[in-house]
């Protein structure tokens, strides 16, 4: 009942021809909503503002808890699925000036989304916001890492809503410790669930939520109704509802 096939033995279960089927496309809105969520969280700085309130230290002036713009920003996405595509269309109501993307091939919606395919360095180098959303893979795995980070702006914001291992946390730890970035928002991590002594969430400028993405009640319902239509078609020696090949 979910999107990635990652946690699954992809060549047992061809070796021992069982069939394989996902939840595809049905999370694309709910993660995408989540992903702006961590992301607005994260340039505004709303976990050191909550922590304010709480310890009755609540700042005011001009100098006060100062975050980032998303208006006039350029926001870089790697992996420009659905979800990605998702994100993009929420965000031009952001006044965001410029979208890119990076993958190994051409988006034809990238046409009609106005977002332009560049290079990973590139990406990195020119966004504000670096949006996470490409498949966990042996290729992707700790695509973001030391060298991946210094590329990045200072003032930038990492936001992963795909996979944990995508990042190598160790290096994102030291980037946001050492201010080598502005901030990250994460849905996802490794491992999950996260260890509350994680070093991660020790820091300030990394907002973290427990892998909410496809979180609501309309969403996982629909998942849950998929996935049983799944197994029965596949009883019957029907073709699923979201097969894997």
């Amino acid at each position: 009942m979910s999107t990635g096939i990652n946690h699954i033995d992809e060549a047992a279960v061809k070796e021992h021809g069982v069939k394989l089927g996902n939840t595809a496309n049905v999370q694309n809105n709910s993660v995408a909503d989540v992903a702006i969520g961590v992301m607005i969280a994260a340039a505004k700085r709303f976990k050191e503002g909550v922590a304010d309130i709480e310890s009755g230290e609540w700042k005011f002036g001009t100098n006060q808890t100062l975050g980032q713009d998303i208006a006039g920003s350029t926001v870089g996405i790697v992996g420009l699925g659905s979800i990605g595509q998702a994100i993009v269309r929420r965000l031009k109501g952001f006044d965001v000036a410029r979208f890119l993307y990076t993958g190994r091939s051409d988006k034809p919606e990238a046409i009609s989304l106005g977002a332009e395919r560049v290079s990973l360095g590139k990406l990195l180098k020119e966004s504000d916001y670096v949006m996470l959303g490409c498949p966990f893979t042996p290729e992707t795995k700790h695509l973001i890492n030391k060298e991946a980070l210094n590329k990045m702006k200072r003032s930038a914001v990492l936001v992963n809503y795909a996979r944990g291992d995508i990042v190598d946390q160790e290096a994102l730890y030291e980037a946001l410790k050492e201010k080598r970035i502005f901030a990250a928002g994460l849905d996802v991590v490794t491992p999950e669930p996260l260890p509350k002594d994680h070093p991660l969430i020790s820091l300030p400028n990394c907002f973290i939520v427990p892998h909410l993405g496809s979180s609501t009640l309309t969403t996982r319902n629909k998942m849950a109704i998929i996935a049983a239509n799944n197994v029965l078609l596949a009883l019957d020696g029907k073709p699923m509802q979201c097969p894997i090949n």
